[in-house]
Order: structure tokens, then sequence, then C-alpha cells
């Protein structure tokens, strides 16, 4: 079991990293300062798994207490702001390490879910939380849409990883390690095809209805 935690550290520590990464780069594409990029960041690779503690509780979040996230928010910040142009050399830089963070968080948040015993219904919509979270205070600060708003697969990338990881959890057909690997894996991809071949959700029909007075 401590081998496990171990691992599921490790990889909500790496989707720190990269949630921190996408946000600083939004951030600094709205011409934030150095406080705000750095808060942008933190919020991004951290207010999901607050979010997911505080419904736990987990309490105080690992994300307030535990000063390694702190840490690995700010070097992604501080690497992002002094090779932005580098960054920027990526294909939409902010969408690739959104998707990263997407599927690691994914993976993490259930399974924290399900180290604190709670139920696989629980721990699905909690790793969709711990995933999507951070993404959506980002946009709601950057005055954006948030994506899972929108009819791109992003929610559902997420949905799949955590959904991997309860059944893992439940079946036990194969080791803790190769499901997190696994889940993430699919997660990851079903994000990046989407954004290549411009999968979709069905949408409703953009005719204009009536608003209810």
């Amino acid at each position: 079991m401590e081998k496990l935690q171990s691992v599921y550290y490790f990889l909500d520590l790496a989707g720190t990293f990269a949630f921190a990464i996408s946000g600083a780069t939004a951030a600094r594409k709205r011409n934030l300062d150095l406080f705000g990029i750095c808060a942008i960041a933190f919020i991004v690779a951290c207010g999901g798994g607050i979010i997911r503690d505080l419904c736990i509780g987990a309490i105080p979040p690992a994300g307030l207490t535990n000063w390694p996230y702190l840490v690995v928010a700010i070097i992604a910040t501080l690497l992002t702001v002094g090779l932005f142009s580098m960054v920027e050399r990526l294909n939409r830089p902010v969408l690739f390490f959104d998707s990263v963070g997407l599927a690691l968080f994914a993976v993490t948040g259930a399974q924290k879910a399900l180290l604190f015993g709670h139920n696989g219904e629980v721990a699905v919509l909690l790793g969709i939380t711990t995933a999507v979270g951070g993404g959506v205070i980002r946009d709601v600060l950057l005055n954006r849409v948030p994506v899972i708003l929108e009819k791109e697969i992003y929610a559902s990338a997420a949905l799949m990883g955590a959904l991997l990881v309860v059944l893992g959890n439940y079946l036990k057909w194969i080791s803790g390690d190769w499901v997190a690997i696994i889940a993430l894996t699919v997660s990851f991809t079903l994000r990046i095809l989407a954004l290549r071949y411009h999968w979709n959700l069905p949408v409703p029909s953009n005719n204009k209805l009536p608003l209810d007075e």
C-alpha cells in the first residue's frame, strides 16, 4: 500500500507541474504581472485537489499544507515565464499541458477517494472534480468560458480515466501501478485525439430559443 501511495503521490506532483505550466501560460498570455501568473498557476495546479480533499474530509487539504505542491507550482511558473518563447513553440501549449494534468489528476483524484474509503461513484465524481476543478477556476478568473461547458471532449476524458481506476480497484486483474498507467494513458490519448481530430460531444440546434420572462 505504501508503494502504491508513493506512486500516486508522484503522479499528483507531476499533474501539479503540468497544470501549473498550463495556468502560467494562460496568465502570461493575458499579460498578468508575476504575482498574478503565480496565483493563477497555483490555483490551476491545486484548486481541483483542494476541492476533492474538502469533499472527502482530508482537512486541511494537501495542496495547502504539503509544501512540495507549492514548490512544484512555483518552479513550473518560473520555468514558464523564463522560457516562455520556448513554451510558445509547442503546438497549443496550454491545451497540451492541460491534457497532461487532466489525465494525471483524474487518476490520482479517484485513487485518493478510494483510499479514504469512499465508493466507486464518489471516486469517479471526485476524480473528474480533481481533473477539471482548477481549470474551471482559471477560466472564470481569466474571463473565459470554462472548457467543460463547451462541446469539447474534456470532462469525458477525465471520466474515462477515473472510471478505469475504479474498475481496476474492484476487479484487481492487474497491479495498481499498471491500472494507473493504463488509466492516465487512455485519458490523455482520448483528450489529444479529440483535439487533433476535432471530436466533440453533440450539441443542440443553434436555433435561438426565446428567453423566459
